[in-house]
């Protein structure tokens, strides 16, 4: 354990900062969770709707540093094939 009064602020600091990351990332993981049962369900409109939220949630994600751009921009990319497959299947 830390024994010197800047290493304990860091202890503190670092213990702060990690629950912030685990809430940003567990707040990603969900939309996506949540966008992929949309398209499993194969309604459309639903799956649209949650697609406008994932993405909010990927690009505040890549904000706050927990996904990189790229990663990010993948995911986006993927998901929104599967909801133009989704929606010309319909159609």
């Amino acid at each position: 354990m830390a024994n010197h009064v800047s290493a304990l602020k860091r202890a503190r600091q670092t213990e702060k900062r990690t629950e912030v990351n685990r809430a940003n990332r567990s707040r990603m993981r969900g939309s996506l969770r949540a966008m992929r049962e949309a398209l499993a369900k194969g309604d459309a409109q639903a799956a649209q709707a949650q697609y406008r939220e994932t993405v909010s949630a990927l690009d505040k994600s890549v904000q706050k540093g927990v996904l990189h751009d790229n990663t990010a921009s993948r995911y986006k990319s993927r998901l929104n094939a599967r909801l133009k497959a989704l929606a010309t299947a319909k159609a």
